[in-house]
């Protein structure tokens, strides 16, 4: 018997080794681009001192061997988490069960994503327990909005037309130092802890449901928890309207090889801290449903712990290489390049780190592999990430042409999301609902701690307002694929329409000359 386990217990280790290879060659090819970018304006146009550039590349190692144990983890644990806590909870057939369960889940989840308590130590003015709290139950209100549109068959378009009216005139109020954070909110909320449960929840729910468009259905919930944010950011703008004063980043210094180990030991034990409080809720959360309503057999339940240690390492070495290593490197690199005399090649080459970077957010692999399997590959992996690619490097573009010209968001965002509303009408429903979620799922931590502290340096060097005009690049970030993905549905859509206009008819079958006749097939 013994023999027998023994050897069960090597199959698997070897068949996790295998699918870890596997993840972490991934990220490999996800983080070397936007690695060997930074390395190239590091030896020509923006030079980096020696300390900066060793602790981005020992940044760069960590984003691959966390970004590999997470999405290790995220399919070992958070997606079947997701997806059993779903159907239970609708398989109940209790309205107010579904509603009290996702307005927790949301609350925990979102409390428990990394990237807002960056955001919340960033916004002027507001108290972050009050912001994270705030921001926490707007998620938790329109998870649950996004999963009554499942189960009651709501048109995604018509939500979100209404959700951004009520966003675009409650922004008109607001104070304009509020309004790219209040943006950004938005896109930082939806992040590595937040989409992987969410978009598996919403698989969960939809599953209950018996017809054809089930699986369309279930997108769509990313998009839907990213107007709750904003709206709470912006509603607390109108209470708290003192606006405070932007702290520059400030960049580390190495003299030797010890004191560069020591910046990533000090950083090692807070990211520590910050993942196990964030997925303390979330186990919590599984525990209490395991015992009351879920009874998984012992085998699966050890497997998901197994997944949440995963999905716990690959984030805690992920936000470390972010944080210590590429967030200085980014605030530098933008201050450097912005003080060249050529200061317009900011928009070229950060729509080429936007281009690659995008690749690198962990979330993203996430949903294209969902989007994959859901569509039976119809929409293949590779064409989510070209069209993602181009989105995010329009949005760096157009973020780094307001930071050189003070634009304000509105000019932009407006447009965009009228031509995002306007294709929901002419494109396939699936792609509507995967586009909007896409907005959310690029808009992740190397957004949030690269791109942004890239915009910040340059702004800060050339003199601009950084509140008004650096920040709102997670907000061009999650807006553009909203029209790359629903543009590349169109393209699908008229290529569909070519096919079956070229098929050759069929011939009519010819009716027998007699009644004995028969038809052999």
């Amino acid at each position: 018997m013994f023999a027998g386990l023994r050897k069960k217990w090597r199959d698997q280790i070897g068949q996790t080794k295998t699918i870890l290879g596997e993840k972490v060659r991934e990220a490999l090819a996800s983080v070397v681009p936007i690695t060997l970018i930074v390395l190239i304006l590091c030896f020509t146009a923006a030079p980096v001192p020696t300390d900066v550039l060793l602790a981005f590349l020992v940044g760069a190692v960590l984003l691959i061997v966390g970004m590999g144990l997470f999405t290790l983890g995220a399919d070992t644990a958070m997606l079947p988490i997701g997806e059993r806590v779903g159907a239970q909870m609708t398989k109940s057939r209790k309205l107010w069960v579904v509603v009290c369960v996702s307005l927790l889940i949301g609350i925990i989840v979102t409390i428990s994503e990394p990237d807002l308590q960056v955001l919340a130590g960033q916004v002027p003015g507001i108290p972050n327990a009050v912001l994270i709290g705030a921001v926490a139950v707007g998620v938790g209100i329109f998870l649950v909005i996004a999963l009554l549109r499942i189960l009651f068959q709501i048109p995604l378009n018509g939500l979100l037309i209404a959700s951004y009216i009520v966003i675009f005139t409650l922004a008109a109020f607001a104070p304009k130092d509020f309004l790219a954070v209040a943006f950004d909110s938005g896109g930082v909320t939806t992040g590595p802890m937040t989409v992987p449960f969410i978009m598996a929840l919403g698989l969960g729910v939809s599953s209950t449901r018996s017809d054809g468009k089930a699986g369309e259905d279930s997108f769509g919930l990313v998009a839907l928890c990213s107007v709750g944010p904003v709206l709470a950011v912006l509603t607390l703008a109108l209470a708290y309207p003192a606006a405070g004063s932007y702290v520059p980043s400030v960049v580390p210094e190495a003299g030797d090889s010890r004191e560069l180990w020591r910046l990533f030991a000090q950083g090692l034990p807070v990211y520590a801290k910050e993942m196990g409080a964030a997925l303390a809720p979330i186990a919590a959360f599984f525990a209490v449903f395991q015992v009351t309503s879920l009874h998984l057999p012992r085998k699966n339940v050890l497997k998901i712990t197994v997944g949440l240690l995963y999905t716990y390492i690959g984030l805690v070495l992920f936000m470390t290489g972010v944080n210590v290593g590429f967030l200085p490197a980014g605030s530098y690199l933008g201050r450097q390049i912005a003080a060249l005399e050529q200061s317009w090649v900011l928009i070229p080459i950060g729509m080429l780190m936007g281009w690659f970077i995008v690749q690198a957010e962990p979330a993203v692999h996430v949903l294209n592999r969902q989007v994959e399997e859901l569509t039976s590959g119809a929409i293949p992996g590779k064409a989510m990430s070209t069209s993602l690619s181009i989105g995010v490097a329009v949005s760096i573009g157009l973020a780094m042409l307001r930071v050189l010209t003070g634009v304000s968001i509105f000019v932009l965002l407006v447009p965009g999301y009228l031509c995002a509303i306007g294709l929901s009408f002419v494109v396939p429903k699936i792609f509507t609902a995967i586009a909007f979620d896409s907005g959310g799922v690029a808009s992740g931590p190397m957004t949030a701690t690269f791109l942004l502290p890239f915009a910040m340096g340059a702004c800060e060097t050339l003199g601009g307002n950084v509140v008004t005009d650096a920040f709102g690049v997670v907000a061009m970030v999650a807006m553009t694929p909203l029209i790359t993905i629903q543009l590349l549905g169109l393209v699908y859509q008229l290529k569909l329409k070519k096919a079956a206009a070229e098929a050759p008819v069929a011939p009519a079958p010819e009716m027998p000359a007699a009644d004995d006749e028969i038809i052999e097939l």
